[in-house]
């Protein structure tokens, strides 16, 4: 097992990959976008865990969309914002503070190899709840038009699902 330090604004501390990065994943859990192919594509305004890339592969950041100073929608793919302030996500209790980011936190390290059963089953459980948006697409828009409900594409994006084959 690789122990790996965190050391960034928002945590410090230490887990360990008990897994293989990519690999092993609850049979439950199939992301279509790995996280490289997520900060690539855009999301979260290019903002989202500026402060902790040595955390995860180098490679994960060589083509990644950022703005360290400020969220930059224009980073996104879709160029509209699909997100609610971290605030919004702490009201609401889902946040846990072992990943105070949130979700797309939990997933980087969930795919990087570290394993928690009981928060994997809880954020697994969120992810999966996301596919009411798929339908929403499905049912409103000629297939592959981008133009049509960005804002949900983009936020299926956020949660590793490939709308733009929708």
């Amino acid at each position: 097992m690789k122990k790996i330090i965190i050391n960034d604004t928002m945590q410090q501390g230490s887990y360990y990959l008990s897994e293989e990065a990519g690999a092993n994943f609850d049979p439950d859990f199939k992301p279509e976008l790995s996280p490289k192919e997520l900060l690539a594509l855009g999301l979260f305004g290019g903002k989202y865990m500026t402060d902790c890339q040595s955390e995860f592969p180098e490679d994960w950041y060589e083509h990644a969309k950022l703005s360290p100073a400020r969220k930059d929608i224009s980073l996104n793919y879709y160029q509209v914002d699909a997100s609610q302030p971290l605030s919004v996500w702490r009201a609401n209790g889902w946040i846990n503070p072992i990943d105070p980011r949130g979700w797309f936190q939990w997933y980087c390290r969930y795919y990087y190899g570290r394993r928690l059963p009981d928060e994997d089953r809880r954020q697994i459980k969120r992810w999966k709840a996301m596919v009411r948006h798929i339908g929403a697409i499905k049912k409103n828009c000629q297939q592959r038009d981008q133009n049509c409900r960005k804002k949900q594409r983009q936020a299926l994006l956020h949660w590793a699902y490939d709308s733009r084959n929708l």
